[in-house]
């Protein structure tokens, strides 16, 4: 039966790789292939198809940001989805595609399958300020593997790097711990993360405007930028294809 599935898969990726590549037909894997096929397209809630053709994705794409084609996979921006979620929720994805989101694990993996990524993180504070951290590549492992996550080099950008001791880590949820702290840090920071023992970046934690939270450490935090204890506004992160297309038309 596995076998059969493994076999079912590929084939789905073979026929999507074939339609990707005829003009005559259209099925973006990710935000990249959107733009590529309509520069002038504008940022907001697409359908793409990184599994094949029989499972369309509705993702948001940022076409604005440093040259466009960011497939955004997490956005917090006013506290209307909750993302103290358990594994089931992290895994298939929630929220709003237009509004706040987690795209799902298993989403994000089958991207990252598909092409070579880089990753953006966009956050703003609570006076306007507006700062970003790019990394050279970014992908994930599957979930027999706990999902586990690869972040290349920190490239540049004034929010600096959080992610530094993220990289190897295992996602942990409060139901399911693989992180490498004695307790459970998404049970104690609340949220869903790649948490080390904890973390230097909650970007899934619990959202409020600044200082309305008196608990240290559980909001939505980058510390490189702002430290432990401010509760930022906006994030989002988002991967883009670093490699092109080798198709001939």
């Amino acid at each position: 039966m596995m076998k059969m599935q493994a076999t079912l898969f590929l084939a789905l990726l073979v026929l999507t790789a074939a339609v990707h590549c005829d003009p005559q037909f259209y099925l973006p894997i990710d935000c990249d292939d959107i733009y590529r096929h309509d520069n002038t397209t504008s940022s907001g809630v697409y359908i793409i198809y990184p599994g094949g053709p029989t499972t369309p994705l509705q993702v948001y794409c940022d076409m604005d940001t440093d040259g466009g084609r960011w497939t955004v996979f997490q956005r917090r921006l006013d506290g209307t989805e909750s993302f103290f979620r358990p594994w089931s929720h992290y895994k298939t994805g929630f929220g709003k595609v237009a509004g706040e989101y987690w795209l799902g694990l298993e989403n994000i993996l089958l991207l990252s399958m598909r092409k070579k990524n880089e990753l953006r993180v966009d956050m703003e504070d609570w006076e306007g300020g507006k700062v970003f951290a790019q990394y050279s590549s970014f992908s994930i492992d599957t979930e027999n593997a706990g999902y586990q996550l690869h972040v290349g080099s920190f490239t540049g950008g004034s929010a600096g790097d959080s992610l530094v001791n993220n990289n190897n880590m295992k996602f942990t949820t409060f139901d399911k711990d693989q992180d490498q702290w004695d307790k459970n840090c998404a049970q104690h920071f609340l949220g869903g993360f790649w948490y080390n023992a904890c973390h230097e970046a909650n970007p899934n934690g619990m959202y409020a405007p600044h200082g309305a939270i008196g608990f240290e450490n559980v909001h939505v935090i980058w510390n490189a930028w702002k430290g432990w204890n401010y509760s930022l506004k906006t994030i989002a992160m988002k991967i883009r294809s670093v490699a092109t297309c080798s198709c001939t038309h």
